[in-house]
């Protein structure tokens, strides 16, 4: 059976036919396009935060806190500015420490400010400076690590010596929350907030005598090059109670309360610390001669120092170390001064930190080895 059209019938089937290709062909350009946006988007951005997040970013804005003996202050704010147009932030709020202001001053100024996250560029001191004024509320820390030890970057495995990166994971990273320690130099005296490790003895003794020149010239050799000097003083007598219940007394050269071991050279000075159990982890150190001194090292290198030679590390929540006499005490590795008296305590889960999302390692890791 043959059906027979009139022409103007032909023409309306022909252009409805015609429309729907067009429409077809327009659809599936808009999907493929939109396809390859989101594409690009999820390369660029984390793959946590949702299409919301990212469209209004234009609302967000960080405060970049920096140590201006530590960069080019200019040049890191433009950097920073550049990364937030491109990220589609606000400029960010540049502060510089001074000082008189290590950073907490800064930091309270940013939070007053409303900015969504406070990002510190300079070494463990001003990390520790801007962690203390940050801990216990919701803004997250972004850090960029410019100084000798940058331990707590290493802890949370920051990229160490690309800036760039490190505020592309302050303004996109992932949050993780994170233990704090707080010290005491007095029973009565002023609290003072740490994020990797607070110690009474030897220790604080090489961070107080390490020369400044020397560390701008070798880094954190400068470290091995006071404590070699340091090897021989003398033990303190101390009592140390943990968590208000347990005592030992002790001839010791160093005590060091961590919330987590990793240093320099891939040292794991407390291989069992966690950032975020809740839990201090104790180092007692006992050696009484440099051939004891040789056991420690080994301990410590064979990440055996929890029961090592002439060490013992204990984990509690809280401790308390009282000397016979005035030693050297450290926070973060600044030095605190004198006392006879240290107290240490854990404050779980006050911190947020930014670390890298798992896209962003990739693409870290891609730029390290291109293809």
């Amino acid at each position: 059976m043959i059906i027979e059209l009139d022409p103007l019938m032909t023409w309306v089937i022909v252009i409805g036919a015609l429309a729907v290709l067009a429409a077809a062909f327009l659809i599936g350009r808009r999907y493929g396009v939109r396809r390859t946006l989101n594409t690009m988007r999820r390369y660029a951005h984390p793959p946590n935060l949702s299409d919301e997040a990212v469209h209004d970013a234009a609302r967000y804005r960080a405060a970049l806190i920096v140590n201006p003996t530590k960069t080019d202050v200019r040049k890191l704010a433009a950097t920073a500015e550049a990364i937030c147009r491109f990220e589609g932030w606000n400029p960010p709020l540049v502060l510089e420490t001074t000082p008189e202001d290590s950073g907490e001053g800064a930091t309270v100024r940013a939070l007053d400010e409303g900015v969504d996250v406070v990002i510190a560029a300079g070494g463990d001191g001003t990390i520790r400076a801007v962690a203390s004024a940050l801990a216990g509320t919701s803004t997250p820390l972004g850090i960029v690590p410019l100084g000798t030890g940058n331990l707590l970057a290493r802890n949370i495995d920051l990229v160490l010596d690309k800036t760039e990166w490190a505020l592309r994971i302050a303004l996109w990273g992932r949050n993780r929350e994170i233990d704090v320690g707080t010290a005491k130099i007095a029973p009565d005296g002023d609290t003072h907030v740490f994020t990797v490790m607070t110690g009474l003895g030897f220790d604080a003794a090489v961070m107080a005598d390490t020369n400044d020149d020397l560390k701008a010239r070798l880094g954190w050799l400068a470290y091995v090059e006071a404590g070699s000097r340091k090897l021989t003083g003398k033990p303190s007598h101390v009592k140390v109670t943990f968590d208000d219940e347990y005592r030992i007394s002790a001839r010791v050269r160093s005590v060091l309360g961590g919330n987590c071991g990793r240093l320099q050279g891939s040292i794991q000075l407390l291989p069992q610390a966690v950032i975020d159990d809740g839990m201090l982890d104790v180092l007692i150190v006992s050696p009484k001669n440099l051939g004891q001194w040789v056991g420690v090292l080994a301990s410590i290198a064979g990440r055996r120092a929890s029961r090592g030679l002439h060490t013992n590390i204990r984990k509690c929540r809280k401790v308390v170390i009282e000397a016979g006499e005035e030693v050297d005490i450290q926070i973060d590795g600044d030095p605190l001064g004198q006392s006879s008296y240290l107290e240490m305590e854990v404050d779980p889960s006050a911190l947020t930190v930014r670390v890298p999302t798992v896209e962003q390692r990739k693409q870290i890791r891609a730029e390290a080895w291109p293809v």
